[in-house]
């Protein structure tokens, strides 16, 4: 029977010999290309494998690598810095350096991780593409030409990154700083890869692009200096004035409350100038970052109170002549 026959041969009543013949042809040249292209099809599967494999492991040595030599640069500059007297006061009064250090550390590290991380994975996705077969040339053509439009579109975009990565590396500034940054002086209160935030004496709070940071004054690093002139009457006695200055300084440096923030003794640098009718003393005093204003405003009022004590008057504008006006 033709049933019983195709039945036995294994073939299914429904499809037939002839259905099985057009299946077996039809599926021949897929079978054919599997038993041809078999080991090559296993070998670069193992290949991806091996690409993807060996960027997880360079991502993660890479991200040691970065964290350990990112730690080690800051321990150096810690290390460097803490031979200066401001620094050492600094580490002694709250360990402010060291945190600032591996807040520093910690920003730049992750930075760079990312850059890696990109770089690694990308390089990883095109060796994996290359595998399969597919032709990278439009690929990476096409990605040049998008970096390039990029790059042109986004120039200020790339200065201001760029800008911030060297201001962290560098350490010119950091969150708690009183910087002068040109029409933005104030304390930092956050510093970014883009812009820095930066809080002035008003209140108002300015954002600042870091790649128009073209200069930073840092008043708040390592050691500051008080410098107080105060204008002194023409006539006084230059000398029994500078008696009384420096006697003022002895007294005002053993008090407890402005010893725990000077740096060294003030120092009376003597008459500086001489116009109007005054006689311009200069008194400096070097002190803790930070702490020169209090300290400015401390010492003008000490030195006022010994100067009325002694009868060395202040100097006042002297009215003008009508020769002057004429």
């Amino acid at each position: 029977m033709p049933g019983a026959s195709t039945a036995e041969a294994g073939v299914p009543p429904l499809l037939g010999a002839e259905g099985h013949t057009v299946l077996m042809a039809q599926a021949g040249p897929v079978v054919d290309w599997f038993s041809d292209n078999s080991g090559a099809f296993i070998s670069g599967a193992i290949r991806i494998v091996l690409i993807l494999v060996i960027a997880v492991i360079l991502r993660a040595v890479a991200g040691r690598l970065i964290e350990h030599g990112v730690k080690r640069l800051a321990a150096s500059h810690q290390r460097l810095g803490s031979g200066k007297l401001g620094s050492r006061v600094l580490a002694k009064a709250d360990g402010a350096g060291n945190e600032r250090q591996q807040q520093r550390a910690e920003t730049i590290s992750s930075v760079l991780r990312s850059i890696a991380s990109i770089v690694i994975i990308g390089v990883a996705i095109v060796m994996a593409l290359g595998e399969l077969g597919v032709n990278l040339g439009p690929i990476l053509m096409s990605a040049g030409v998008l970096g390039l439009a990029i790059g042109f579109g986004a120039q200020s975009l790339v200065q201001d990154f760029l800008s911030g990565v060297f201001m962290l590396i560098e350490d010119q500034y950091g969150v708690g700083d009183v910087v002068d940054v040109g029409e933005a002086v104030g304390t930092v209160e956050e510093v970014g890869l883009r812009v820095t935030k930066i809080r002035d004496l008003n209140g108002g709070l300015w954002y600042v692009r870091n790649g128009e940071i073209l200069r930073v004054c840092n008043m708040s690093q390592d050691w500051a200096r008080a410098v107080v002139e105060i204008p002194l009457d023409s006539r006084v006695d230059v000398a029994q004035a500078t008696e009384v200055v420096e006697r003022s300084l002895e007294t005002f440096a053993e008090l407890p409350e402005q010893a725990a923030r000077l740096l060294e003794s003030p120092a009376a640098a003597g008459v500086v100038g001489i116009a109007n009718g005054a006689v311009v003393f200069r008194v400096m005093a070097k002190t803790k970052p930070g702490e020169q204003w209090e300290l400015d405003r401390e010492l003008r009022g000490h030195l006022k109170r010994d100067f009325d004590r002694a009868g060395i008057r202040m100097a006042h504008p002297m009215p003008s002549s009508p020769a002057d006006t004429a």
